[in-house]
């Protein structure tokens, strides 16, 4: 069957990671997607390495790694939209696309005739995504916005961290750009919604993207336990604020990540811990107690952890069904059965003869899974593809565009 997206193509004018993770996502899901990249220099993650795609003979590209994490599935095309001869490329391939995709700064699009207002009147059907740091509106407007930025600004690093007296303690970051997947992620869904709609009839439409939005957002339960009760919410570290035990805990080899959710697994805990009375103790007996008397309690889990190794507090914590696991580094997490099962990772092949490993998407389906053919295309390789078999440019014309650094 085809896939869920593969009669919608897409016209991607975003570039680093927020942009590029949304259209990703939505070529995962069968649309074509035509990546428009600056002529010469392409998507600026091109250049965040090392470490680099390897060629052939085992050398370094000009490709890295960050860029090859968002960008498969797709076609690249070099196009000078600064210039009125690449403007009016760029209007020819909208009007030929059922999505646009850009995070410029608010305006700048506009101003080269490629907004929303523009493109709708020659493709009424189109769907528009912008996403910007603050969204399209508001004082903070036209400030460029990066994910740290809006780690902190947006309230997570006030939850992520030790506490100000602990060892360590003090505001934290995530530790990958989680700010731009998650705008990623949410603006694929919008996208997929906007297209739901259109094929009901409703049109096309614009949406606005915020990363601050997004981020608010995500803050989840958190934030809405601040808006109930008017309780800022504090750092816990790797500790929980509304489930005990919920944290990491040493052992005599390792560490173990202790996940105690309800009140029967705690039971089940202190038994397999040799320490039943815990469970039966007034403070201890209920999860609203062992939050209260979470002072009094970790201190007593954390001596009793330390009497195993890692690998045999998980063997027994499993065999009791009390949630628990390991803290793997990137190797382990590949090594893991339960990865490699699910076959997380995935080589696609090249033209180059070397595959370009990747991480397998996570959405899984029965009739339409995902397929993985293009890799993460280089500078400008599809460019003559797209000029002449989409827009009709036959290849003389097609040299001038070059000779003039059109594409």
């Amino acid at each position: 069957m085809p896939h869920p997206l593969s009669h919608i193509r897409v016209l991607d004018l975003s570039r680093i990671l927020a942009g590029p993770w949304a259209s990703q996502n939505l070529a995962d899901l069968g649309a074509e997607v035509i990546k428009v990249e600056r002529p010469g220099a392409g998507d600026d993650t091109r250049g965040w390495g090392p470490p680099w795609r390897k060629d052939s003979e085992g050398k370094d590209t000009r490709d890295s790694a960050y860029y090859l994490s968002c960008n498969r599935g797709k076609k690249s095309m070099t196009l000078d939209i600064s210039k009125p001869e690449g403007q009016r490329i760029a209007r020819q391939l909208a009007a030929k696309c059922d999505v646009v995709i850009e995070n410029y700064k608010v305006g700048t699009l506009a101003r080269y005739g490629l907004g929303y207002d523009d493109l709708r009147k020659i493709n009424p059907r189109l769907i528009y995504c912008s996403i910007t740091g603050f969204g399209q509106s508001g004082p903070y407007a036209p400030r460029p916005g990066y994910d740290f930025v809006f780690q902190g600004m947006g309230g997570l690093m006030s939850i992520t961290g030790e506490r100000d007296d602990a060892p360590g303690g003090g505001p934290m970051k995530v530790g990958i750009a989680i700010t731009d997947i998650l705008t990623g992620m949410y603006a694929s869904l919008a996208i997929t919604a906007a297209i739901a709609h259109c094929e009901r009839g409703g049109g096309g439409q614009y949406i606005d993207m915020a990363l601050l939005d997004c981020m608010v957002a995500f803050n989840a339960n958190q934030i809405s336990g601040y808006l109930v009760s008017g309780e800022i919410p504090k750092r816990y570290g790797n500790a929980h604020p509304n489930v005990v035990p919920y944290q990491v805990f040493a052992c005599k080899e390792g560490h173990v990540i202790l996940a105690v959710g309800n009140d029967s697994q705690f039971v089940s805990f202190c038994q397999v811990a040799g320490r039943p009375e815990l469970a039966e103790d007034e403070r201890f007996r209920l999860m609203s107690g062992r939050i209260v008397n979470r002072d009094a309690l970790i201190p007593l889990i954390a001596e009793i952890m330390k009497t195993r190794g890692m690998h045999e507090w998980i063997e027994v914590l499993e065999a009791a069904n009390v949630p628990c696991g390991p803290i793997n580094n990137m190797q382990q997490v590949f090594e893991d059965p339960q990865v490699q099962h699910r076959g997380l990772k995935v080589e696609i092949p090249t033209a180059a003869g070397v595959p370009c490993p990747t991480v397998a998407s996570p959405m899984r389906f029965s009739k339409t899974p995902v397929e993985y053919t293009l890799p993460p295309p280089a500078l400008g390789q599809h460019t003559r593809e797209i000029l002449q078999q989409l827009l009709g440019i036959d290849r003389q014309a097609a040299d001038a565009l070059a000779a003039q650094g059109i594409v």
